[in-house]
């Protein structure tokens, strides 16, 4: 840390310059704590909120209940440190608030006059020191989710590092060595005015005096909560009030009333959902709902619910909702175009026709507000193939042609978010009728063009899969290669994205690899495999083959094989929760002699892993969809072999 002159010759005046002391201790200041006192949760200016799986301030006011003079941090001079570090988690809700807001100020005295503070405007953070300001542009910290913030000053750089990424750096005037805090005061979310006050949830709010924070709180196994110094009230357990008999949460949860269920992902993580139909209290884990105060449901058995013809054979099934319309599904049909059908009266309606060619799959997705479906085509039209991206139109309530890219023989979509970034990966199967090993595509969205570009390429043998998952900070791509022109016993292979691409991570050896299903059970993470026949160079064709599950091995860092099922040319793999209870039902379409095979549900039994439970007679399966509405949890297959899809009803019982 740098030696102040005034501080220095202070210390000579004084006789003390062998019992020299930096201004204040070189240990985090928890700023925040000093306005959310451990002892007394129920404070007027302040509420505890909980979201997304972790406790955060509210302030409600006066701003001078939330301050408090900088004299007991100063405790050897009143000099602010010319390098420091500030450290606060933040969650700003969406849509970004229409006004600045203060995360914090240091003002002179009595006076408005600032000294120091951090302020947020829309999608910029500034950094204020006296009558100067350091502004970090197109930061990306409204959108209702957790992020850490490390804003770094030493000299006459100011650097920010948010959720552990790639730290932003601005040059200006060297930080003032002789600012005098004296009679200062700090507020915390406000500039002692209502106005501005901070509308968001603060969780950590750290000035660490001397050094640079980042290598303190990064790398972190979760980015977005790095922990430097959390007052108290925010880590443990609730307490019980002393006025009451029965233990109360001393915060609020945000909780959504509706018989409908609502969206569960990593931006609903620690929202709560009250079932008007199950009658109780579920808890958003970041990837599913999980009964909290329910009756146990299990399943007891499945039941035809509906026949629904297609207009030809049916390769793969979407399922999604859109916001404020309704649950949806899209149908890739051979040929003569697919369609979307609406959900109404418990039942699928034809809803919006599609001009598509041989469709593979669909993939439904959102960057932004806007929401798109793409389709996998596999047909060509005068030699050229090409899927296509549909936006829904708001004004119409449907879906029009947005952007057009060339595949070959695209057999899969799979499109995801890293960093804020959405990204689209096409499997391409083969080019002209013999070319397996082609190079499959993955497009980023460019934010400027508002279109899909190719990011990176990858090469494949006939991909027919790809799947996208989160394993912590990690992010992961595996693809399901299945036929390299010779054989189909080849390496499928698992990427991880580093630095900006994905990297060969891990390659297991699969036969005829269709499909890839990545599920979680509590803490233990799994990859199922869909095989579909094991061609080598013999020339002989087997159909009943194992598929296999892997399990990730912490210590080793690598998926290990955990159970091999027997299946029949398994096309796919679908992981589904009833109640307490883990599901997975395969998708068999061939024994080598007929096409009307049973299908079969597994249930997770622990200790005995995957047990199957119920047999589903079904023809020339080739996918499997599991949703729920207001009025249950349903199962619906497509057929490869005729235009019939068959939706199932799970009906269930409650144990006490």
């Amino acid at each position: 840390m740098l030696l102040h002159f005034e501080l220095l010759l202070c210390c000579i005046i004084s006789g003390c310059l062998s019992l020299w002391r930096p201004c204040t201790d070189l240990l985090p200041l928890d700023l925040l704590r000093r306005v959310v006192p451990a002892g007394d949760v129920y404070q007027s200016h302040v509420r505890l909120v909980q979201s997304q799986g972790a406790r955060g301030v509210k302030f409600s006011g006066p701003p001078q209940a939330l301050s408090f003079p900088a004299a007991p941090l100063f405790t050897n001079c009143n000099f602010f440190p010319a390098e420091f570090s500030i450290v606060v988690t933040l969650k700003i809700p969406q849509p970004a608030p229409n006004r600045d807001e203060y995360i914090f100020t240091l003002l002179d005295g009595d006076s408005n006059r600032l000294l120091l503070g951090l302020r947020l405007a829309r999608d910029k953070l500034h950094f204020l020191r006296s009558s100067r300001r350091v502004t970090f542009r197109a930061v990306g910290l409204a959108d209702g989710r957790w992020h850490t913030l490390v804003l770094a000053v030493t000299g006459q750089f100011s650097i920010l590092t948010v959720d552990c990424g790639i730290p932003l750096e601005q040059m200006e005037k060297p930080f003032p060595e002789d600012l005098n805090t004296k009679g200062s005061t700090f507020f915390i979310g406000s500039r002692r005015r209502w106005n501005g006050l901070f509308s968001g949830l603060m969780r950590q709010l750290v000035l660490l005096p001397g050094s640079d924070a980042s290598s303190r709180v990064c790398p972190s196994s979760h980015p977005r909560l790095s922990i430097l110094s959390v007052p108290e009230v925010l880590l443990h357990l609730p307490i019980k009030p002393p006025t009451n008999e029965l233990p109360l949460y001393p915060y609020e949860a945000e909780v959504r009333v509706s018989p409908v269920v609502p969206l569960c992902g990593v931006g609903e993580e620690g929202q709560l959902w009250f079932s008007t139909v199950k009658r109780g209290l579920f808890l958003c884990d970041g990837n599913t709902w999980v009964t909290m105060l329910q009756e146990k449901e299990r399943l007891d058995y499945v039941e035809e619910h509906q026949d629904l013809f297609t207009v030809s054979e049916t390769f793969d099934i979407e399922v999604f909702s859109i916001p404020s319309v309704g649950l949806f599904m899209a149908t890739a049909n051979r040929d003569q175009g697919s369609t979307v059908y609406r959900w109404t009266n418990s039942r699928f309606e034809r809803y919006q026709n599609i001009s598509t060619l041989d469709a593979q799959a669909w993939k439904f997705f959102t960057v932004g507000k806007e929401i798109f479906l793409v389709v996998a085509n596999s047909g060509s039209n005068g030699g050229q193939e090409v899927s296509v991206i549909y936006r829904w139109n708001k004004r119409t309530l449907r879906f029009v042609v947005y952007q057009k890219l060339q595949t070959h023989s695209a057999r899969d979509w799979e499109a995801f978010h890293i960093h804020n970034e959405a990204f689209l990966a096409v499997a391409n199967h083969r080019q002209g009728e013999m070319n397996h090993n082609i190079d499959s595509v993955i497009y980023k969205w460019n934010p400027n063009t508002r279109s899909f570009e190719v990011n990176q390429t990858i090469a494949t043998s006939g991909a027919y899969d790809w799947e996208f998952f989160t394993i912590g900070p990690f992010y992961f791509l595996v693809v399901a290669n299945t036929f390299n022109g010779k054989s189909t016993v080849i390496n499928s292979t698992i990427y991880i994205w580093l630095g900006g691409t994905f990297q060969p991570f891990q390659s297991i050896m699969t036969t005829g690899a269709i499909d890839w299903e990545m599920f979680q059970i509590g803490n233990r993470f799994f990859l199922a495999v869909a095989n579909s026949q094991r061609l080598d160079g013999s020339g002989s064709i087997l159909y009943n083959i194992n598929s296999t599950i892997y399990e990730l091995n912490m210590t080793s860092q690598t998926f290990v094989k955990f159970q091999d099922i027997t299946t029949s040319s398994a096309l796919d793999w679908e992981f589904f929760t009833v109640g307490d209870d883990k599901f997975l039902v395969v998708a068999n379409s061939y024994d080598g002699n007929s096409y009307s095979l049973n299908s079969v549900i597994y249930r997770w039994q622990g200790y005995e892993r995957f047990v199957p439970v119920h047999t589903l007679s079904t023809n020339g399966c080739r996918d499997w969809e599991f949703f729920t509405s207001s009025d249950g949890s349903y199962l619906i297959s497509s057929s490869a072999r005729q235009a019939l899809s068959k939706i199932l009803r799970l009906r269930t019982y409650y144990q006490h």
